[in-house]
């Protein structure tokens, strides 16, 4: 709770964003597809099974919140991670789904 207190109103803001940005499982889903290379929106289109749309849809709110980048290559625009430390926070979020009180 002391942690809480001493957040700024924008910094509790821009968690408040990020969570809920990471609170889709399709994003969480790209973001894991991205990690160890990046990939173009059709290349996670067939691996993820999703529409174009959607694939879309996502990672240009990723890319928003600065989670992805993106370079262009003739016709196609393939994204990679620019932040890999989001891992350490799904690994401490993993930990903490298994504790109980």
């Amino acid at each position: 709770m002391l942690y809480y207190l001493r957040m700024e109103r924008k910094g509790i803001r821009q968690l408040s964003v990020l969570f809920k940005i990471l609170g889709d499982e399709n994003r969480l889903r790209i973001l894991h597809e991205l990690r160890e290379k990046e990939a173009s929106v059709g290349e996670l289109v067939n691996r993820l099974e999703i529409s174009q749309p959607l694939v879309s849809h996502h990672l240009r709110e990723l890319k928003l919140a600065g989670l992805v980048t993106s370079r262009k290559s003739g016709p196609y625009v393939f994204y990679r991670l620019s932040k890999p430390r989001v891992f350490d926070l799904f690994a401490l979020a993993q930990s903490l789904v298994g504790e109980h009180p």
